[in-house]
């Protein structure tokens, strides 16, 4: 057991001087059987801590059904076992381009703007999740015996709000709650930033890529004393759907990490290894200055430009930040470790079988209810997946355009049975549907929190069509491997539509050595793709992203089952959609 401080100028770790090298790691992107390995990797880039998140929707995604909450504690334990120290910032609100911000969907549909602040009833929340998740925190403190030797109070909440009693109530609950470590808060190096998001008596540290001196002089005027810590030192970047890719130089991220450890501080690196947005939980952020536009989903791969890329290799940026950070090291820096088995011949392979989208919903779905506005995807109780909405225009009438205000994803018309677009004359009497498919919720900025679905109603002209039929179908509706196999799949005809249209196609594959993988999509437009059971995530051919992560631990030798559930509907001179391992 050993303990950790926060000094006038230093961290310190039973009285001696400590300065913390630290990397991000969260462990809701990384497959489990991958950890080792991920933190071997930090450890030989010059890394003495790493540093996680926890994602609350992720583990609490439905009111009161906690979710595999120990995988925390299963990783901080991986942390230890791999000679690091470990930062821990639980929230509530994390950001970190995650669905909502990892706030529930739940929570931030009932209260709205009341979150993140000293509302009574989000309290009671947030008090509820900590008392579960700290126990996998509080008995793994360094002074315990354990690796965590910091925690962090909210998040950037300087860049939200200015509710301070919020704060000090979160930072009185962790004391509460058994944390004996140091807290502390981040928040970008600027004046309202820090103004609004500082606890008095908690450590303050910074956020940002570049500018070290500049941002350190900042956080002084706030700070005169304790240590100095950029907490993110954004190494790289991530990357929306329908955008250029961002990459940052490595020699110029080596430099910016080799001028914050010039001015005396610590570092965390934001994000020492990316890792993967399974399961559809990437978040979306809102384009403009005040983050307010148009919507701007994040892609599946969390890659980041980060320094041990998605795959767990290392990189140029690796090699020169390892450069940099050799001299801090308490002795000669460990070796790589070996790197996980790769597949060892690729592997194609066509999808025989489908169920149409509207059989997959009416199945795996939810009771479809009956309203008279459309209700939201919150109120269907659907976080990540699509909406199907059923309405009638009444007639005789004249043909008007038929719109959808408020909508902030994607939407697919059908009038009658036929395709056509938001905004096309429609006559009445008619049958419309309206598939809406969440893109994923914002993470950052004043729009945190906002509904989805057809917010503002469906208006045929200026008046709102009434009386509604909704269905929800959630995205962990797939976990249940049971219900998707009832599910009545028959066979795709040569020559037939079916080949890539909207609904779930199932097909199998053989592999011999298994491995981390690569998965390219010829011909699909956008949906999400399941190994044995395994949900990769979303693909989209509007790129930046052209393939998806397959974690070695998801295959396995000989039969492997696939399943891609396409939302779009590939169109019909795309050709023969198909799937390569590679």
């Amino acid at each position: 057991m050993a303990d950790f401080t926060v000094g006038d100028e230093d961290f310190l770790i039973d009285g001696r001087p400590v300065r913390l090298l630290s990397g991000a790691l969260h462990y809701f992107r990384v497959h489990e059987d991958q950890w080792g390995h991920r933190l071997a990797m930090l450890r030989a880039m010059g890394l003495n801590s790493v540093e996680t998140y926890v994602p609350w929707n992720l583990h609490e995604p439905q009111q009161g059904r906690f979710h595999d909450v120990g995988a925390l504690g299963r990783f901080l334990d991986a942390a230890h076992e791999a000679g690091l120290w470990a930062v821990v910032r639980p929230g509530p609100y994390i950001c970190a381009e995650w669905e909502n911000g990892g706030l529930p969907h739940w929570l931030t549909g009932a209260l709205g703007p009341r979150v993140r602040t000293r509302d009574a009833e989000y309290l009671r929340h947030v008090d509820r999740w900590f008392h579960r998740l700290l126990r996998e925190v509080v008995p793994r403190q360094i002074d315990r015996g354990g690796p965590v030797i910091m925690v962090q109070v909210e998040n950037e909440y300087g860049s939200y709000g200015s509710d301070q009693t919020y704060l000090r109530h979160l930072a009185g609950l962790l004391r509460r709650l058994g944390v004996s470590v140091p807290l502390f808060t981040s928040d970008g190096p600027e004046d309202h930033m820090l103004t609004g998001g500082s606890v008095p008596g908690v450590l303050a540290t910074a956020n940002f890529g570049a500018g070290a001196r500049e941002g350190f002089d900042v956080l002084r005027r706030h700070r005169p004393k304790g240590p100095l810590m950029c907490m993110e030192f954004w190494c790289g970047w991530f990357d929306h759907w329908g955008a250029e890719p961002v990459v940052r130089d490595p020699a110029d991220a080596a430099q910016a990490l080799r001028e914050i450890l010039e001015c005396g501080a610590s570092v965390n690196l934001y994000m020492a290894h990316g890792g993967t947005n399974f399961a559809g939980w990437a978040g979306a952020n809102r384009s403009g200055e005040l983050h307010d536009g148009p919507l701007q989903p994040t892609v599946t791969s969390y890659d980041y430009g980060a320094p041990v890329d998605e795959y767990g290799r290392p990189t140029e940026k690796f090699w020169l930040f390892r450069e940099v950070l050799a001299p801090y090291a308490d002795g000669p820096l460990p070796e790589l470790p070996e790197p996980p088995a790769a597949l060892a011949a690729p592997v194609a392979t066509a999808l025989p079988e489908w169920v149409p989208l509207g059989e997959v919903t009416d199945g795996l779905g939810g009771p479809e209810r009956v309203t008279g506005a459309p209700p939201s995807f919150d109120e269907l109780d659907v976080d990540r997946g699509l909406v199907r909405y059923r309405v009638q225009v009444p007639g005789p009438r004249r043909l008007y355009p038929l719109t959808a205000p408020g909508l902030r994803d994607v939407a697919q018309l059908y009038v009658d049975g036929a395709r056509t677009e938001l905004g096309a004359p429609v006559p009445g009497p008619a049958s419309v549907e309206l598939w809406v498919e969440s893109l994923g919720r914002v993470n950052y900025g004043p729009r945190l929190g906002e509904p989805k679905g057809l917010t503002g109603g469906v208006l045929h002209e200026r008046q709102y069509l009434h009386g509604v039929r909704a269905r929800g179908l959630r995205l962990d509706a797939f976990d249940d491997a049971v219900a998707v196999a009832k599910l009545p799949f028959r066979p795709v005809l040569p020559g037939e539509p079916d080949s890539g249209a909207r609904g779930l196609h199932r097909g199998t594959f053989d592999v011999t050595g298994a491995g981390d993988a690569t998965l390219e999509l010829t011909g699909w437009v956008r949906g999400f793709v399941w190994v044995n059971g395994f949900c990769l995530g979303r693909y989209w051919s509007a790129g930046p992203q052209d393939s998806l992560f397959v974690p070695g631990p998801v295959l396995r030798e000989g039969e492997n089952e696939v399943w891609v559930l396409e939302l779009a509907g590939a169109a019909a001179d795309s050709g023969e959609p198909g799937l390569v391992l590679r």
